[in-house]
């Protein structure tokens, strides 16, 4: 943990708080494909990587683990990176992206809110990913400068 991270974890959060994170495993990031309702946003199916919002009380740490293991299952979430904050889709909402990995194999927990979960290349997030910031956080945190023979 850097100081910042663990900073960012322990802060209390709020309705508005919610922590995502990306997770990784040979190169490949875990994505779910998530269909909201008009009551819980508006009819649309995006895509989407584990997290949630925090519950009252809940600080950043708790809530992303409590949304990791009721998305996925997974309980053994290694936390690794904070990598910023970007705007929610919906207003007023703050989006926090850490990296982990985990041993565990994820599983469909939510079959009423998803209808998979893949791993990825980060070069085939789908076009019709929630939030074209936090893309743009995975893409950067990813990013590995091409070896000089594909140049």
């Amino acid at each position: 943990y850097n100081t910042s991270m663990q900073e960012e974890l322990s802060k209390k959060g709020d309705l508005t708080t919610c922590p995502f994170v990306v997770i990784t495993k040979d190169d490949k990031i875990l994505l779910g494909h998530r269909h909201y309702k008009k009551d819980e946003w508006k009819e649309i199916s995006v895509w989407t990587i584990p997290g949630g919002r925090c519950n009252d009380g809940e600080n950043v740490e708790e809530a992303l683990r409590r949304e990791v293991f009721e998305e996925i299952g997974v309980e053994n979430l290694n936390i690794e990176k904070f990598l910023g904050e970007v705007a929610g889709v919906k207003e007023g909402d703050k989006v926090l992206i850490f990296t982990g990995t985990t041993s565990e194999n994820p599983k469909l927990m939510e079959p009423e809110n998803f209808s998979e979960w893949s791993w990825l290349e980060p070069s085939n997030i789908p076009p019709d990913f929630i939030n074209e910031k936090v893309k743009e956080l995975i893409l950067n945190s990813v990013a590995t400068p091409f070896p000089p023979s594909q140049l």
